[in-house]
């Protein structure tokens, strides 16, 4: 149920370039302002918090508007403000460091969220000037406290008096290169290295070319992304996505596109037939199962693996694939709350299997351990792997702030561990699908090349002959080959890496 609208709300809409003439300070008088703040501002302010305190932006948001009863404009502001706020944070740091003279490490982390709201509704959205001071200040007051309403007051009458493109100016360093691009696009420094090292990494941009396509990436992890759906094959969810207004994407044979709407709606989506997941994500999926199997992974009982299911968006494809198949899956998860959400995902395939004689079963376990524990037992074997997530900034804007370079050190241990241990399980002949929602080189192409220097049993295969459209059309402008590499700005997906290893027979390998 939407709260409506009141006086003075000031619901905007993204402010898409700067606004001039910001001179004037608040026309609303300080006892005329709202003592507590909108529903949807205090919304978006409590999203904001559980973020910091480690919750996912998409996740948190959904329960958020659920709980605040928001629906249609009020849910759309909300969206708005909590995945602006949070993209844009490190642009709107510096300005409010500026504005309050003070580094925001000194600012109290509660008071600092606060401040980056009205920022981005001064800065980045349509909302009259007087509502976005005067309600945010409101808000302060009621969540931080007197005295720091007092503050925020102060600092967003500052950020008001110049606009977007003047502070940028103020803002934004000449030189170094990657410090201009970080701050420009509100990325953290190292990302920004590390997004033009993959992109000169994996083929996909060269000296002449490299300055163009960093920007553009950079500019694609900063827009709203699109809502995309997987109609999972066998189910017949297809008439009902074209009914409740989905369109056919070109990219995917799978893969739809929600113009507007709630996916929840649909009630292919409620029981499970189809699902919001990103077209990359399903590219990796269907270019597994479409990969011709030899020897004796032909000739063996079909039986697949997903490592690593948890939340289970891939999961549902491949089962769904692997029933038209006529193959059993194994959907393995090391977290037991990630086990329930693929055992959910899963349930009308689960269903599905028994009609048809097959089985989809959900376990929990180390995947580390399954090439141990079951040499040789699987055609197809996929590993998502756990990764750092810098494909998937626009849908994920909280993990630019959260990861550090450090991670990678405990992350490249574990992605060779899995991948050592998914080909350790796979009969040979058949395939394992290396996965990242990453294009860190340290996450993709270094993982399989260690791995497969210490093996004679495996062979990559050219994975861009897997990744086609809808019309069965090669994809373009995913690398040189034989790994390929999606891209936000190319292809419209997150940047997943997809690189297809095939299991082969130790003798014949080193023969």
């Amino acid at each position: 149920m939407s709260t409506g609208h009141r006086a003075g709300s000031g619901r905007g809409e993204p402010n898409r370039g700067s606004r001039p003439g910001r001179g004037r300070r608040s026309a609303q008088r300080p006892r005329d302002r709202g003592r507590t703040g909108d529903p949807a501002r205090r919304t978006a302010y409590g999203v904001l918090r559980a973020v910091a305190g480690g919750a996912y932006t998409n996740l948190e948001l959904s329960q958020a508007l659920r709980r605040a009863r928001l629906s249609g404009r009020d849910a759309a502001f909300v969206t708005e403000l909590v995945s602006g706020t949070t993209r844009w944070r490190g642009r709107y740091d510096a300005i409010i460091a500026a504005a309050a003279d003070r580094p925001v490490e000194r600012i109290d982390p509660p008071v600092l969220d606060t401040l980056r709201l009205g920022a981005h509704q001064l800065l980045g959205m349509r909302v009259p000037e007087h509502a976005a001071v005067g309600e945010t200040v409101a808000l302060a007051r009621a969540v931080n406290g007197i005295g720091a309403s007092k503050l925020v007051n102060a600092v967003l009458r500052r950020v008001s008096e110049r606009s977007l493109q003047d502070w940028l100016d103020a803002t934004v360093p000449t030189e170094p290169e990657a410090a201009r691009l970080a701050a420009l696009h509100s990325h953290p420094e190292w990302i920004v290295k590390a997004l033009r090292a993959a992109l000169l990494g994996h083929g996909a941009a060269d000296a002449d070319t490299i300055d163009a396509e960093l920007s553009a990436l950079l500019e694609a992890d900063n827009a709203a992304p699109v809502v995309h759906l997987v109609a999972r094959p066998g189910l017949g969810a297809d008439e009902e996505l074209r009914a409740a207004g989905a369109q056919e994407y070109a990219l995917a044979r799978t893969a739809w596109i929600l113009p507007s709407g709630d996916p929840g709606a649909i009630p292919a989506v409620r029981d499970g037939r189809a699902a919001v997941q990103d077209a990359g994500s399903q590219l990796v999926a269907l270019a597994l199962a479409a990969v011709p199997l030899l020897g004796p992974a032909a000739a063996a009982e079909q039986r697949w693996l997903d490592l690593c299911a948890g939340p289970g968006g891939k999961a549902g494809l491949l089962a769904a694939a692997a029933l038209q198949a006529g193959a059993d899956i194994v959907a393995n998860e090391v977290s037991p709350h990630r086990v329930d959400l693929v055992t959910a995902t899963l349930g009308p395939l689960i269903a599905s299997a028994a009609d048809l004689g097959r089985t989809v079963e959900v376990r929990e376990g180390d995947g580390r351990e399954v090439g141990a524990n079951e040499p040789g037992r699987y055609t197809r074997v996929l590993v998502d792997a756990p990764c750092t997530g810098l494909g998937a900034l626009r849908r994920r804007p909280e993990a630019r702030w959260r990861r550090r370079p450090a991670d990678l050190a405990t992350l490249g241990p574990l992605q060779r561990d899995l991948l050592d241990a998914a080909l350790d399980a796979t009969v040979p002949g058949g395939v394992v699908a290396y996965a990242t929602c990453s294009p860190h080189l340290a996450e993709t192409l270094f993982v399989v090349e260690d791995v497969l220097k210490r093996r004679t049993d495996a062979e990559v295969v050219d994975a861009r002959e897997m990744l086609v459209d809808r019309a069965g059309e090669r994809i373009g402008g995913v690398g040189d080959g034989p790994m390929a590499q999606l891209w936000p700005h190319r292809h419209g997906t997150d940047g997943m890496f997809l690189a297809l290893v095939r299991r082969q027979d130790r003798v014949s390998s080193s023969s």
